[in-house]
């Protein structure tokens, strides 16, 4: 049995993480005792009166940057062999669900929360595993790239999810995106629900959920349709051209 995910976050602000501790997925796993989800006040770890934790880039620059030895120093109240740490940053490589199925199998992942202008770089060269980008744009600080990383990854934690078969069919799972969804009533403001998904026969709900999926993917993501062509049939790739072709 995989042993309890434990998440540490080195943040200047572990006031942000009472959210995700308290409602949806993630306190329901934290409470059930799947993962656990700790905060590492960086100022506690401060040699200063003042609780400073930051310095002025060395060589000039705007804003400051976070120092290595205080860092290193909350870095290793709560590192072990086992921990995997990762370094939130614009710069780094692009988060996506084949990352985080790999991250569901550790046993300790530590995420370093910056803010100003980052860490020092040395700091992260020796210590950091990975460096991670939730996205093309940049956010005041790596406290809400971290709840989205933890909910992420969480999903794929066995017994997080109450249907585990949600994770599967979600967004990206087989390289496309998901198709739209419905429910009750069937007919709501003039437009109505799909009449194939009323027909009880799953092979033909399955071959129209897959066109919606191909269609949805190549109007918003054909970055995702390019990197998965080769896997597409024919019939799959005139459709798609067709799309492209009528944007």
């Amino acid at each position: 049995m995989k042993e309890l995910l434990r998440f540490s976050a080195v943040t200047l602000f572990p006031e942000m993480f009472e959210t995700i501790k308290s409602e949806g997925v993630i306190a329901k796993a934290i409470k059930k005792n799947i993962i656990q989800l700790e905060t590492v006040y960086l100022r506690d770890f401060a040699d200063n009166i003042r609780k400073n934790v930051d310095d002025k880039p060395i060589g000039g620059g705007d804003g400051m940057v976070l120092r290595p030895d205080i860092t290193e120093k909350a870095i290793l109240s709560v590192k072990t062999d086992a921990t995997f740490i990762i370094n939130l940053t614009p710069s780094g490589k692009v988060f996506n669900n084949s990352i985080a199925k790999n991250i569901a199998k550790k046993s300790h992942v530590l995420l370093l929360c910056g803010r100003y202008a980052g860490y020092d770089a040395r700091v992260i060269a020796k210590h950091a595993h990975l460096n991670l980008s939730i996205g093309d744009f940049v956010l005041s600080g790596g406290e809400l790239p971290a709840m989205c990383f933890i909910d992420t990854v969480a999903r794929f934690v066995p017994g997080v999810l109450g249907n585990q078969l949600s994770a599967e069919l979600d967004s990206f799972e087989n390289g496309l995106l998901e198709a739209p969804q419905y429910t009750h009533p069937e007919n709501f403001s003039g437009m109505k629900a799909p009449d194939i998904l009323f027909s009880g026969n799953h092979k033909k709900i399955s071959d129209f959920t897959r066109k919606e999926q191909l269609k949805i993917t190549a109007q918003n993501r054909p970055d995702l349709i390019l990197e998965h062509w080769d896997s597409l049939s024919r019939q799959e790739k005139v459709l798609v051209e067709k799309i492209w072709k009528f944007s």
